[in-house]
């Protein structure tokens, strides 16, 4: 019997999903498509992708639900924390040509449509968390330590991979890079701490889930970028 796909390239579970994602927000604005088109695609590519290629290296139990669950809530909070209490989020250090500014994109319709909010809380609180956390925390902060990661256990601790891990993952969100960066730091101590991918995909499934509440339930548009 020949090699799987996975088998012949291991990365390609961890990375291509993610990849495609990305890929995706590149080409939205040339594709010409509606959000109300385009997020429903996206979701179910990104969607196929999981279970075609990664089904088999994506953990289903937490070994700390509950303290998942905990962890998540926090990085909502620590999310939104500054925001509320400083509202410093003008300043030049996170609105600028490589941050971008915290505004949404969003037509202003979208915010009243509940199949639109329902497919983009989907997306963040299910597709997301697995394949970010598959490539973040599952194959990079291995890989940074060991280009055959598979013989880095999850979970391994390294400086310069946990702290660039962290630093990429904060470079991801834009004008909120600064919570990201707690954010990352967060997640990888937890990985760190578990050793169980599945217990960093919960605790970002919370946080994105709250997060999406938070945004539909006050208003504040500009976390979804």
């Amino acid at each position: 019997m020949s090699p799987s796909l996975a088998e012949r390239y291991p990365s390609v579970p961890y990375i291509v999903p993610f990849v495609a994602f990305i890929a995706l927000m590149g080409v939205e604005h040339y594709l010409g498509l509606s959000p109300q088109v385009f997020y429903p695609i996206r979701f179910c590519i990104v969607a196929i992708l999981l279970v075609a290629l990664s089904r088999t290296v994506i953990p289903l139990r937490p070994t700390y639900p509950v303290a998942s669950v905990l962890i998540g809530l926090a990085v909502f909070v620590i999310w939104i924390a500054p925001d509320l209490l400083f509202g410093y989020r003008g300043h030049w250090l996170f609105q600028n040509s490589i941050t971008g500014k915290a505004a949404s994109s969003l037509d202003p319709a979208l915010t009243h449509s509940v199949a639109f909010l329902a497919i983009r809380t989907a997306g963040a609180t299910l597709n997301v968390p697995i394949f970010e956390e598959l490539f973040w925390r599952g194959w990079l902060m291995r890989w940074l330590i060991n280009n055959d990661f598979r013989k880095v256990a999850l979970g391994a601790y390294q400086p310069m991979a946990f702290w660039v891990t962290a630093a990429l993952f904060a470079s991801e969100h834009g004008a909120y890079w600064e919570v990201g960066l707690l954010a990352g730091i967060i997640y990888n101590w937890w990985m760190v701490r578990t050793r169980n991918l599945a217990d960093c995909i919960w605790a970002h499934a919370v946080t994105n889930g709250a997060l999406s509440a938070y945004v539909i339930a006050v208003g504040q548009w500009q976390y979804w970028l």
